[in-house]
């Protein structure tokens, strides 16, 4: 069986606030390293009320401190709001910190809206090769220095730190193809071009010093529960957040409410029923199906398992009939 991941954007509870929210990413890390999951991921996004991890690096490194074991990285770091050279030494800092550990993956997306990407920036100049440019910039600076280089990732050169492009459409897979770098996709928030976009990185794929062959994550959401019911419950705090993003007004992550599908407009209903188009909502046999179509559909090398669930030991619970199910799979 492939691998299982956890991908967290550190939630924000309604009523809540960030302390919280990072006293239960590192309960989650710690429950996931026990539970058999390969690495755990937290995302880069700002001004954003429901999600903490906007200080990536600062969480990685909180997270990897009370692990012992699991890989931590991000997912990702979103390259165009920060220099090359600091990314290296943030990564180089952590994977000194926690050797083997250590996995870095990178976007293009700001993590934000305009105005808030524009404050983080200071200006939106970039042309569309840009992003390329400044993933070659920063794996050079992983690189061994060589004699009269000027400008040194200290500590960060010499490491051996694995680098993913993440994607959401074809750009990042024609990229992570061309670099020979492992790809992972948001299929989790923007499945539409997800089988389109795995063709292409596959298909173009050159080998590299990094990688001698593809490798492709993908993002799945599981609400997994006792029952089906339940976990249908669960699954509407996290399409409540949603659809409150759409509607330009994000919120903290609100509590579940019964039938809340059916209190939205036709419009919103299908956006979210596309949204959720790779996931799997219900009890441990309904999401052994759910997984078992999925990874036979895609051909993944490795899944990155999110859910927004808005009590915590649920969402621990959830974590944990994943593992359960995964181990009837191998």
């Amino acid at each position: 069986m492939i691998p299982f991941s956890v991908l967290d954007l550190s939630p924000i509870l309604q009523g809540s606030n960030a302390t919280q929210s990072f006293r239960n990413t590192l309960d989650l890390a710690q429950h996931a390293e026990r539970f058999g999951f390969n690495r755990y991921w937290v995302a880069e996004h700002h001004g954003i009320p429901g999600i903490a991890s906007a200080a990536t690096s600062v969480l990685i490194g909180h997270i990897a401190a009370g692990t012992s074991t699991i890989r931590v990285g991000a997912g990702g770091i979103m390259l165009p709001n920060h220099s090359p050279l600091v990314i290296a030494e943030q990564f180089g800092t952590l994977e000194a910190l926690f050797p083997g550990r250590i996995d870095l993956g990178l976007g293009r997306a700001p993590g934000s809206d305009q105005v808030t990407a524009r404050a983080l920036r200071r200006n939106l100049s970039a042309d569309e090769n840009q992003f390329p440019r400044d993933v070659l910039e920063l794996m050079a600076y992983f690189a061994p220095a060589q004699e009269g280089q000027a400008v040194r990732a200290v500590p960060g050169e010499g490491l051996n730190i694995p680098i993913w492009i993440l994607g959401s459409s074809l750009f990042g897979a024609t990229l992570a193809a061309a670099l020979g770098l492992r790809f992972a996709f948001a299929s989790h928030f923007a499945p539409a071009q997800m089988e389109q976009a795995i063709e292409i990185y596959r298909t173009q794929f050159r080998p590299s010093e990094q990688l001698q062959k593809p490798y492709v994550m993908l993002g799945f959401n599981i609400f997994a529960a006792d029952t089906d019911a339940e976990a249908q419950l669960l699954a509407t705090s996290m399409q409540q957040s949603f659809t409150n993003l759409r509607r330009g007004r994000p919120t903290q992550l609100p509590p579940p409410v019964a039938d809340y599908v059916s209190t939205l407009a036709p419009h919103e209903k299908a956006q979210l029923e596309q949204i959720l188009s790779c996931s799997a909502i219900g009890s441990a046999d309904t999401v052994r199906k759910g997984l078992t179509d999925f990874i036979a559909r895609t051909g993944a090398d490795e899944l990155m398992i999110t859910c927004q669930i808005f009590d915590h030991k649920a969402r621990v619970h959830s974590y944990e009939i994943v593992a359960a199910v995964r181990e009837t799979m191998s």
